[in-house]
């Protein structure tokens, strides 16, 4: 079953290496995603009304799974820790993929970064680290070509989805 998915990730730093894992989802038969977006729409959403935060929110809508693409510097970004305490709160199944070994075209590997589901967040009243209930994995030793629609689809059945 196809999954429509909203991607997390740290822009600046990331964004080439979120483009190879992207679009191997997306040449997949039956891939769904919403639609990848550029800075310059980013840039364009901060100066809406609603801001960001707005932007977030719809991209959110109509997805069951909250996909953290993290590398080096992911963990402490604001809107990452955004995207994931409202995709907690909206129930999504969530896991992370840590993408640091994934060669940026100029610049190879990265050094790996924090886990950003290692980070503690309130659950149904109970303060939780997410990496005790969301599963994550690396998108070069875990094969994440072949694996991720996998992973995708065991993250919303894990929340009912």
């Amino acid at each position: 079953m196809a999954r429509k998915v909203f991607f997390s990730f740290h822009y600046e730093r990331d964004v080439k290496r979120v483009v190879q894992v992207r679009n191997s989802w997306l040449i997949r038969p039956g891939g769904e995603a919403p639609p990848f977006y550029d800075k310059a729409e980013f840039e364009e959403a901060k100066r809406r009304a609603g801001g960001i935060k707005q932007w977030i929110e719809d991209q959110l809508k109509g997805t069951s799974v909250t996909v953290i693409l993290f590398g080096a510097e992911t963990y402490n970004r604001e809107w990452v820790q955004y995207e994931l305490k409202r995709s907690v709160e909206l129930k999504k199944g969530i896991l992370a993929i840590d993408i640091h070994n994934v060669k940026d075209p100029q610049k190879g590997k990265d050094i790996q970064g924090r886990n950003p589901l290692d980070q503690v967040f309130n659950i149904d009243g109970r303060n939780v680290k997410l990496s005790s209930v969301y599963k994550t994995y690396d998108w070069v030793n875990n094969d994440g070509y072949t694996n991720m629609p996998s992973w995708i689809e065991a993250a919303a059945k894990a929340v009912g989805r």
